[in-house]
């Protein structure tokens, strides 16, 4: 049995690009994966749904064109999303064995030994001084009557699912309007497909920012998406779901129902309860150096809990290889980007205007429609897009920020760059942006606030 400094338990983005980063710096590294690399994330998340949307924006003609050109679009897309997959996963691969990271292709398992930690499954096994954690998430899967029934059979739905399926359902309701919900329906909209969206909450996406959602909620009514709002599920039987809104029972008939009411960490590691890592609502408890309660024993991504997002998954590895390096790292929550893959994009950083108030900060709202942006409108037309900056009074700075338009995706990084680094409004101001972009409009938003100078007669 080889030893290593280092095993990494699951091969997503926090497992693969943490122990590709972790051999790079020197270290000897072993990963051990279940199912295919790249995870939840790679494999049936993140880069299929992208996938599905951008060819959505090249059969544009299937929202009124006939029956049989729009299942040939959507097949062609499903083949599409599968090619792409199929290539980053031997990326992945590619990438971790030029590393000299060996894989171990099973289930694994951990128990402590004298000195270290040793890892094993069906396909191999090692010893190891230091262990990260990244075995991602699952689905939640809801304890509704008739859930259960429904999965077996087919007819209920994960998004994973969903996106292997060739034939197109003619009305499909999506329970759930958060991020992975509202890039589903925004999708099957653009196929044809009847959608409907049933949400608890009394907004879409989660904890954002209310009134941007608000209007990508709008937009999506605007092109035929039904969403319930308030709506709590009941039951569900085949070909109809049940639930309660305003005091009233409700239902609401479908041909495929699809679940996305979020994920829960995935806690299925043989001898971890045995090795006493704390967990907490069902998530592996971390500090800020990613390390967990037992020594040597680190976790990142989906496992923990904190923020179930690709890109903090890859941070989170990162600063638990460099506190395994004896290098000084540590995670900041404070500037996480969120977006929505819409059409429009909604994208999402730092705090909602609704979470600085709370916080009891003395905020500036600065906002600005999108088509201030001459390249926005050039490429899109006029939209009801906005870009919506808070600024900290006392401090000056940016504290939130909440933009819908086409490419909020590409440009919310800057914002998120600002927000980390406390960069002052005054800076900010005194950069010269690029024309025509549109990330021009953040400085146009920031403009907004400035009150003009009244001269005296």
């Amino acid at each position: 049995m080889k030893t290593y400094d280092l095993a990494v338990i699951g091969g997503g983005p926090a497992g693969y690009h943490s122990a590709e980063y972790a051999a790079k710096k020197g270290l000897s590294v072993a990963l051990f994966e279940k199912a295919r690399l790249g995870g939840t994330c790679l494999n049936a998340g993140c880069i299929p749904t992208k996938s599905l949307l951008d060819s959505a924006k090249h059969f544009s003609f299937a929202e009124d064109g006939p029956a049989d050109a729009r299942e040939q679009a959507h097949a062609s897309a499903v083949s599409k999303k599968d090619g792409v997959v199929d290539r980053l996963v031997k990326g992945v691969a590619g990438g971790l064995k030029s590393a000299a990271v060996d894989v171990f292709c099973t289930t694994a398992s951990i128990e402590k030994t004298n000195g270290g930690f040793r890892v094993y499954g069906e396909s191999g096994e090692a010893t190891a001084k230091y262990v990260l954690l990244a075995s991602g998430s699952v689905p939640s899967v809801p304890p509704i009557p008739g859930v259960k029934e429904g999965i077996e059979e087919g007819y209920v739905v994960t998004s994973g699912a969903l996106l292997g399926k060739t034939a197109l359902p003619e009305r499909l309701v999506i329970v759930g309007g958060g991020v992975i919900g509202m890039e589903m329906g925004a999708y099957f909209l653009s196929a044809g497909v009847s959608v409907t969206v049933v949400e608890m909450l009394d907004k879409i996406l989660g904890p954002s920012d209310r009134e941007v959602s608000g209007l990508l909620q709008r937009e999506m009514e605007r092109r035929g998406m039904q969403i319930r709002l308030n709506a709590r599920v009941t039951s569900v039987g085949r070909g109809r779901l049940v639930y309660e809104q305003d005091g009233q029972t409700k239902e609401e008939p479908f041909d495929t129902l699809l679940l996305s009411v979020g994920r829960r960490p995935n806690l299925s590691i043989g001898g971890l309860s045995e090795l006493g890592v704390a967990t907490e609502r069902g998530a592996v408890v971390t500090d800020e150096r990613c390390r967990t309660n037992v020594p040597n024993v680190f976790a990142a991504g989906d496992i923990n809990g904190k923020q179930m997002l690709a890109h903090v998954a890859n941070r989170e590895g990162e600063v638990a290889v460099n506190t395994i390096l004896g290098l000084r790292d540590e995670m900041d929550y404070s500037a996480i980007c969120a977006v929505a893959y819409t059409k429009p994009e909604a994208a999402f950083v730092g705090l909602s205007e609704e979470q600085a108030k709370a916080a009891g900060l003395d905020i500036s709202v600065r906002k600005v429609s999108i088509n201030f942006s001459g390249r926005h409108v050039a490429e899109n037309g006029m939209s009801r897009g906005v870009c919506k900056i808070l600024v900290d009074q006392k401090r000056g700075i940016i504290v939130g920020a909440a933009v819908l338009s086409a490419y909020a995706s590409e440009y919310i990084y800057a914002l998120a760059l600002m927000i980390q680094n406390k960069i002052p409004v005054e800076s900010i101001l005194k950069t010269v942006f690029p024309h025509p972009t549109v990330c021009e409009i953040i400085r146009d938003t920031l403009q907004s606030g400035i009150q003009p100078v009244r001269r005296k007669n």
